[in-house]
């Protein structure tokens, strides 16, 4: 799929309202997209549509142990042909560690062809340096490294302070992406409560307390939280767990395409005139 860049349809009509949006390959602004199981004419079609606004492709959880190996294969080469990242979901590598066989699995992603490998315990408890020593492994072997914080059973979360600990050490690690979990579902878990609202106090004791944010990606995957973290951090913040039927959406809310944005480009008196009609 690498070629040409495309003219985009109305790019010589109107202009995004919100400026600055990066192109590919980005290094901000990135965003991940959960495939639970496209087949391979499925993935075509995506990425057809949608590629350019790709920058990983995780197979959820373990779902890709689920694929015949000849169509695993395909499906990995068709999204790094255009220009996207492709790992197995962070479940699959703690798999492989409560089984003693993480060098194995490393070994085993790299001849499919997977550009990226998560390191998360998300449900296990392995320790940081354990983690950290896996983190090295993998990029020694050449993968992206993308590292997760938080748990899965809201019951398992640390109290914030440590949770944050947690975050700047990842930061400081060899990892390219450090993501702040928040699940599919987006609701009562990591930095949201039982309604997908962000937690402000935490949020704001997280932002104090970190640096290098451009390592930093929030898994997202409700519209009021992307648009938030839009509105918070501009068009390029990274953002993860988009559903693969709302990447276009989540573009739109970058650019300013959609009323949920584009608001915030107006003036007040622009603002209330749409209000009025």
């Amino acid at each position: 799929m690498d070629g040409p860049e495309k003219k985009k349809a109305w790019s010589e009509v109107v202009d995004f309202p919100i400026p600055g949006r990066t192109n590919k390959p980005r290094i901000k602004g990135l965003t991940m997209v959960i495939d639970k199981g496209l087949g391979l004419v499925s993935t075509e079609e995506l990425l057809n549509v949608a590629g350019d606004y790709i920058d990983y492709l995780k197979l959820g959880f373990g779902t890709s142990a689920l694929y015949d190996e000849d169509v695993l294969v395909k499906k990995i080469s068709l999204v790094r042909s255009c220009g996207a990242d492709i790992y197995p979901g962070g479940t699959f590598f703690e798999v492989a560690w409560l089984q003693n066989k993480v060098k194995d699995y490393l070994k085993y992603a790299w001849h499919l062809g997977f550009s990226a490998i998560e390191i998360s315990d998300g449900t296990v408890d392995m320790g940081y340096e354990v983690k950290r020593n896996f983190i090295a492994m993998a990029k020694d072997m050449g993968f992206k490294v993308i590292t997760e914080v938080g748990k899965k059973d809201l019951h398992d979360m640390p109290d914030l302070n440590k949770f944050i600990r947690q975050v700047k050490k990842e930061l400081d690690s060899e990892a390219d992406l450090v993501i702040i979990e928040g699940r599919e579902s987006g609701k009562d878990i990591g930095m949201y409560d039982a309604r997908g609202n962000i937690r402000k106090d935490d949020f704001a004791e997280l932002l104090l307390n970190t640096y290098k944010m451009e390592k930093i990606m929030w898994e997202a995957p409700l519209k009021k939280q992307q648009q938030e973290f839009i509105t918070l951090f501009g068009p390029n913040v990274n953002l993860g767990n988009v559903a693969i039927n709302e990447i276009l959406a989540l573009e739109a809310l970058r650019v300013g395409m959609r009323g949920d944005t584009l608001k915030n480009t107006l003036s007040a008196g622009e603002f209330l005139q749409c209000v009025l009609i």
